[in-house]
């Protein structure tokens, strides 16, 4: 149906390209410059990568350093070292200190595979998301990946990008505008809204597919930045179609699912059910097992759609089916 692409391959592609073009960029790995693909930007520009070993905590105090010389740091390797091990200094170097540096890491949530629960974060989302001054965004395919990394150079200030490490399906066109903050509705809707980001969005617009076949309207956006929310864009299809399905790669309690649940708490107040990964660490398997295990299926998602609209008829909820639609 779609083709499939790597976005650790889209972002050293990128990086490189930007590289050519701004000489402040710099970059920092962590002994996993391979995986990452930062390895291309190293080929071309040995002088501006450092490859600082396995020490995180020490790559990202350096690169606060870097930062305050008015470098654009770039600084990369698993989600799993990046907002885990070296989380106080993110915290204290880099987030309280609005440096610029950014933090694309990769390997994200339990499709890493067979590596295990040791390598399989399902909490960075969240770390990251506290963090005052810190930006998130979770990019849904390699297209997407490579406008992310583009933008990001353009803002000043700290990001966290999360990457995952398979190959994914290409769902959005080159052509698509991104703009840092903003969601897209990908497919419109009456009945129901699903919103996924990362490898989520994908899944969304495949049970959207499955839910027409049985006479269901779904929207579908695509959210791939976590923070800052768009809130008129989220807050307009909760109160356009009654109900919220959120899908994502992430531990359940703590990601995008629940900061969407504040803003539309605080909002409008709609009946909600969350598609993620349970309160539990993973396990080591193959990505499609453990993505049937966890619960992030196709068919997970069109079962919370159904759920969620049941509940649109209870008492209090009716109010909210778009005027007109009968």
């Amino acid at each position: 149906m779609w083709e499939m692409a790597s976005q650790r391959q889209a972002y050293g592609e990128t990086l490189l390209q930007l590289g050519r073009d701004i000489g402040e960029i710099v970059v920092l790995g962590a002994d996993l410059c391979s995986s990452t693909k930062t390895s291309l930007f190293a080929k071309e520009f040995p002088g501006r990568h450092f490859n600082m070993g396995i020490a995180e905590q020490n790559m990202m105090g350096v690169a606060a350093g870097l930062a305050t010389e008015g470098k654009i740091v770039f600084a990369s390797t698993f989600s799993v070292f990046a907002a885990g091990r070296a989380y106080d200094q993110v915290r204290q170097s880099i987030a309280y200190t609005k440096l610029n540096v950014k933090i694309v890491a990769t390997h994200g949530g339990i499709t890493v595979g067979p590596d295990g629960a040791t390598h399989q974060i399902a909490e960075d989302l969240a770390l990251m998301r506290v963090l005052p001054n810190m930006k998130v965004l979770v990019p849904c395919d390699a297209v997407e990946t490579a406008k992310v990394t583009r933008a990001i150079v353009k803002e000043d200030g700290p990001f966290y990008v999360r990457l995952g490490r398979a190959n994914v399906p290409t769902i959005t066109n080159p052509d698509d505008p991104f703009e840092i903050g903003k969601a897209m509705v990908m497919r419109d809707g009456d009945d129901v809204t699903l919103i996924g980001t990362g490898i989520m969005v994908s899944q969304c617009l495949k049970a959207a597919e499955i839910l027409k076949t049985q006479g269901i309207s779904a929207r579908v956006i695509n959210l791939p930045t976590i923070k800052p929310l768009d809130r008129r864009t989220l807050v307009k299809a909760a109160q356009e179609t009654g109900a919220v399905v959120t899908a994502e790669e992430h531990n359940i309690a703590v990601g995008m699912g629940a900061a969407l649940s504040m803003l539309l708490v605080e909002n409008k107040h709609v009946p909600m059910e969350h598609v993620g990964i349970p309160d539990m660490f993973g396990e080591s398997g193959e990505p499609p097992e453990l993505m049937e295990k966890y619960g992030l299926t196709v068919g997970d998602i069109v079962d919370r759609a159904k759920k969620v609209i049941k509940r649109k008829d209870r008492k209090g909820f009716g109010k909210f089916k778009r005027k007109g639609r009968k």
